[in-house]
């Protein structure tokens, strides 16, 4: 047996990943353990499930990989400092300091973190590298095009290269500060969204505007190649030697100051969330052509943080050259833990992949879960009161009948998702059909920013029926936007034609207009029965009794939390917000039932705020 731990962190999204004899155990992020969001901490609770899943302890792993090289990075920040010399100054004495207590002695970081117990190689990949062997070797492809889009890892913004049996090679980068996801993220923090984790907002609030920014984008802030690859004017930008992402030449460009926090959203912001998507679509569609045409390969595989921009992906395997499209599922630097461990298998220890007509991710549910007794111990310890359901089809067939009468429903099953999309492990769902579940789940369960789309979960047969996908196309890890199908879209009238900004939403488009964005797309989920089994039956009985196979599948979350866990998490969660149902595998409470439920004051909570 050969034992392959692979850890991300001290950046963005710590993560642990066990690969034992080139099998997938085990991954998870160390958010999901310490309850705080984007936790860049070393992942000692991840680490601990993932040697607990494999059943092993530390002094028996064969190898730990780390996801980058900290010694390049390192060079990178101190030839940064020194081109902006003195301008830097502020920005220095924040970071040196973390660097020369930690990020400089990682050996000794993992020595403790793994405590002392290990004492055998430490192999550290280039971050690029654990992208693209977090694409490739998963990815159901004997041989692919691989292309890595990110912020920055060592130099690499971005790379490109091929994957063929059990190796990968890059061949061409892309190098620091002229990066794709440093543009986005200063777009991000310029509509007073948080870097990091807010760049899905800017991507929801895209629809909503007009792209006026982009000939103006093109002209000014960037030099676009026909490969896709580009240089940034860095007089607009500041994240090189400042704490702010732009500059005030930036302020002046764009028309002011960038918006505070959680203050209104004018038309200003709405217009550039789709000026900036318009471009990261057209930079993404000339590197895919342009990979296409270097490598030959019709197939593609995506990582990087820049590949979770669903609707980029879409607009890829729809425009694109390439025939089939296959993407991490945690593809930001979560997914680098398991890049790095899947690396040492395949690449450094020369081991084959297997032949496999699916990915190798098992659904991305490589998360803890917990037995029936479990559950009930801990609801019996709370005082709740539930029903437990023997079978699975009486419990499916229950429960699909509370959301068709527009219940709320919390959804815990087996084991938890890797990566940051609830795929029907860790979901809120609710009835896609009606024209008020968005805007309740949004301020009564998520409490979040209404103008944030739902995602559709679809059965994977009938996917083509409802979103324009090909027939047979999957999508079973929510990282591709589609069209709703003509025939599934409604007519609007003159009133909802004029609508404009956030105002839009209002606007019934389809039959399921609690999944359908403003601009008649959908961040699609495709369930099928080998990887999603009980949530599959679920959607199986909702389209029985309602003659629909879509329902809504968000994050089981609310704003600033990661997505729960345990079902400690989860019935905390359903307690503290106006959720209706939670459903703990065969265990289902009605929030009626419950001693100790309340009706939450939304509107207070929410004008702290100073959300709609």
């Amino acid at each position: 047996m050969t034992a392959i731990l692979g850890i991300s962190a001290f950046y963005h999204d710590a993560a642990a990943a066990l690969v034992v004899d080139g099998q997938i155990v085990a991954a998870a992020q160390e958010e999901r353990f310490t309850r705080k969001k984007h936790d860049p901490g070393f992942p000692r609770h991840a680490i601990e499930y993932c040697l607990r899943q494999g059943g092993i302890e530390a002094e028996q792993l064969d190898y730990v990989g780390f996801y980058d090289k900290p010694f390049l990075k390192f060079e990178r920040l101190l030839e940064t400092y020194l081109a902006f010399a003195p301008a830097g100054f502020r920005s220095f004495l924040n970071a040196i300091p973390v660097w020369l207590k930690q990020k400089l002695h990682l050996r000794g970081e993992l020595n403790r973190g793994l405590r002392n117990a290990y004492r055998k190689r430490y192999v550290f990949a280039e971050h690029h590298e654990s992208h693209a062997a977090s694409a490739f070797f998963p990815s159901p492809f004997d041989e692919a095009a691989i292309l890595t889009v990110d912020g920055v890892g060592e130099w690499a913004t971005a790379s490109y290269g091929a994957g063929r049996g059990n190796r990968i090679e890059l061949t061409h980068e892309m190098h620091f500060p002229h990066s794709p996801g440093l543009l986005y993220s200063a777009f991000t923090y310029f509509c007073g969204f948080r870097v990091n984790s807010g760049e899905y907002k800017l991507m929801g609030l895209a629809p909503y505007g007009q792209p006026r920014y982009v000939d103006l984008i093109l002209d000014r802030l960037i030099d676009l190649k026909p490969d896709g690859s580009f240089r940034l004017d860095m007089a607009y930008f500041n994240y090189c030697q400042g704490l702010t992402m732009t500059s005030r030449r930036f302020d002046r460009l764009f028309g002011g100051p960038p918006r505070r926090p959680e203050s209104p959203l004018t038309q200003r912001e709405m217009d550039l969330a789709a000026s900036i998507q318009a471009v990261t679509e057209e930079i993404l569609l000339r590197m895919a052509r342009h990979v296409h045409a270097e490598t030959g390969l019709d197939r593609l595989c995506l990582a990087g943080g820049v590949a979770l921009n669903c609707v980029a992906n879409g607009r890829i395997l729809r425009e694109g050259p390439f025939r089939e499209l296959w993407i991490q599922p945690a593809a930001g630097d979560a997914g680098g833990a398991l890049g790095v461990a899947l690396f040492i298998w395949h690449q450094l220890l020369n081991k084959p992949r297997e032949d496999r007509p699916e990915d190798h991710q098992s659904g991305s549910c490589l998360g803890p879960r917990f037995s029936d007794a479990e559950i009930r111990v801990f609801l019996d310890t709370v005082g709740a009161r539930y029903r437990w359901f023997e079978h699975d089809d009486e419990l499916c067939e229950h429960v699909a009948g509370l959301i068709a009468a527009e219940k709320v429903v919390g959804w815990l099953q087996g084991r938890m998702e890797f990566g940051p999309r609830a795929l029907g492990a860790r979901s809120i769902l609710g009835d896609a059909r009606s024209r008020e579940m968005q805007t309740v789940m949004n301020r009564k369960i998520k409490f979040r920013e209404s103008f944030r789309p739902f995602a559709p979960s679809v059965l994977e047969e009938r996917g083509a029926d409802w979103f324009e996908l090909r027939p047979n196309e999957r999508s079973p890890y929510m990282l591709l936007v589609a069209p709703v199908q003509q025939a599934r879209r409604l007519a609007l009238s003159d009133e909802d034609l004029s609508r404009c900004g956030i105002d839009k939403r209002k606007a019934s488009r389809s039959e399921v207009p609690a999944v359908t964005h403003v601009d008649c797309s959908a961040r699609v989920q495709t369930v099928d029965a080998s990887r999603h089994g009980r949530f599959y039956r679920l959607l199986r009985h909702f389209e029985q009794q309602t003659g629909t196979p879509v329902i809504i599948n968000i994050s089981f979350n609310v704003r600033g939390e990661p997505i729960v866990c345990t079902p400690e998490q989860a019935y905390r969660c359903f307690m503290a917000t106006n959720m209706d149902v939670l459903v703990l595998e065969r265990f289902v409470l009605r929030k009626e039932e419950q001693p100790a439920a309340i009706d939450h004051d939304v509107d207070q909570y929410l004008a702290q705020f100073q959300l709609d």
